[in-house]
């Protein structure tokens, strides 16, 4: 099975499209949005596969958000999502709660913690295990935004253009704790 990832669309529809073009015909079976949605307008764009959506601390209409992910027939979990997908336990957060992130990470109980808020991809190990990877700070410097970060900011800033998407074969992931 094969899963998209995507995080901080910030309410950015053009940004958010070319995500969804990445993982488009690449055989997605499921997405998971690791927050920062901030526009519900956004969420119909992933119709074309289930969608789990966690929120993110620039998700400030909780209710909003909610009401149209469910409306959309897609996954709302809140502010953390415990999946499993392929066989795979998997923990969705949006990582801007450092010691959650760290607990999800070293706790033993999930075969990958997808994450995002830093708005850097990156894959890596944790231990032995492969890690795929949304964070590149750890988890004691995620508490918050980096300072120079609007979260309702409309701009095309370089910052805001961070939004990332990959594709994860879960078929790969043999015992992997890691963020995404």
């Amino acid at each position: 099975m094969k899963i998209g990832v995507v995080s901080d669309t910030h309410g950015h529809r053009a940004n958010t499209l070319q995500a969804i073009w990445m993982l488009s015909g690449r055989g997605i079976e499921a997405v998971l949005h690791c927050g920062d949605i901030v526009g519900a307008d956004l969420i119909p764009l992933f119709a074309e596969w289930p969608t789990h959506f966690v929120f993110g601390n620039c998700d400030d209409d909780p209710a909003g958000l909610r009401f149209t992910i469910q409306d959309a027939g897609q996954f709302c979990h809140e502010r953390f999502g415990d999946i499993e997908l392929g066989g795979r336990r998997i923990a969705l957060l949006h990582g801007d709660d450092g010691r959650r992130l760290h607990a999800a990470v070293t706790g033993g109980d999930y075969d990958l913690v997808c994450s995002g808020h830093t708005h850097i991809p990156k894959q890596h190990r944790v231990g032995s295990n492969p890690q795929f990877s949304g964070q590149s700070a750890p988890a004691s410097q995620q508490a918050s935004h980096p300072p120079e970060h609007d979260c309702h900011a409309k701009t095309s800033s370089a910052f805001c253009q961070a939004l990332w998407s990959m594709v994860v074969d879960l078929r790969s992931v043999h015992g992997v704790v890691g963020q995404v």
